[in-house]
């Protein structure tokens, strides 16, 4: 078990690779520096054992699918989660072991968005995707996170091996961020100061497509996290939109006693069945989530004495 891993997930980085691993390794001397290759069509997994990082490789392609691999075969104490493209000055490496270690901190997010983000990133749709991904879960799961898509980010042993990664791309630092806040963890935010790509280094990140995949993710875990809130909402729209489709229909009836457009009425009648089923359905899945929050922290006290096993070892 080490006791601290620098992981540095890659695809193309030749440019940058050596400067990164050089420049935490000054940081972090006790480190051991994993980069694991995403099959990279250049020198970057040369340069790398040059620069003296630990080379492994996913050939499965997608950040998500790094990550995930990465947290399933290394083992330590406090990870270190950092890009290659050298964006993420090392400097505050230190800064983040400490909050874990001693001040038990599950996650640390290092927060781009307020110091120079949006001064130094060239991409403007970049700068109103973070803002809106921000400001879309702090709203919905009632947290603080300065920063959600940020790729600097230190974790304890119990969030990497109690993590259960589901995306594949870059969509993996919200299901990071959402994780921690469902399963009530300690989150600390670092201000960080972010550099720009250097000239000839171009972001895999796609503004568009990966955009789209952000957002459809934030989606799906306000459903599985939130259930009651996200079928709530449905329940609300449907009963609403009866009541509002119905209310002349008896308006009608109440001045007549005729019912002139009943199957407008029949359709009312059944998306009000269809909100009721919605509501129930939704109080019927937090029960379950309930339960699973339950278990997590069951867990989370098995994967302490499994890490309590494993310094044991060390020492």
């Amino acid at each position: 078990m080490d006791k601290i891993a620098v992981l540095v997930p890659c695809y193309n980085e030749e440019q940058t690779i050596e400067k990164v691993i050089t420049d935490w390794k000054e940081q972090l001397p006790e480190a051991v520096i994993y980069v694991y290759d995403n099959n990279s069509r250049d020198n970057t997994v040369a340069i790398a054992k040059r620069a003296g990082a630990v080379v492994r490789h996913e050939y499965m392609q997608g950040k998500g699918n790094v990550v995930r691999r990465m947290f399933r075969e290394i083992d330590a104490e406090v990870y270190i989660m950092v890009d290659g493209d050298d964006t993420y000055p090392a400097d505050y490496g230190r800064e983040m072991v400490d909050l874990v270690l001693k001040k038990n901190a599950d996650m640390v997010v290092g927060d781009r968005l307020s110091s120079t983000y949006f001064q130094e990133n060239k991409r403007p749709f970049h700068n109103f995707g973070n803002s809106i991904v921000k400001a879309a879960i702090n709203f919905l799961f009632k947290t603080e996170i300065k920063d959600i898509m940020t790729g600097y980010r230190a974790f304890s042993f119990q969030f990497a091996k109690s993590f259960p990664i589901l995306s594949k791309g870059f969509e993996i630092e919200t299901e990071m961020s959402i994780h921690a806040v469902d399963k009530n963890m300690q989150v600390e935010n670092i201000v960080i100061e972010y550099r720009d790509r250097p000239e000839g280094s171009e972001s895999k990140l796609n503004t568009y497509s990966d955009g789209i995949k952000v957002l459809r993710t934030i989606t799906r875990l306000f459903r599985n996290y939130k259930p009651l809130a996200f079928f709530g909402v449905i329940a609300g729209v449907l009963a609403l939109l009866s009541i509002l489709f119905a209310a002349p229909v008896f308006i009608t009836y109440l001045q007549t006693g005729m019912v002139p457009n009943f199957p407008t009425l029949i359709v009312c009648g059944f998306t009000m069945m269809a909100a009721i089923s919605s509501l129930f359905a939704g109080l019927q899945l937090q029960n379950s989530v309930q339960k699973n929050k339950q278990d997590f922290e069951m867990r989370l006290l098995e994967l302490e004495q499994q890490k309590k096993g494993l310094v044991k070892k060390i020492i």
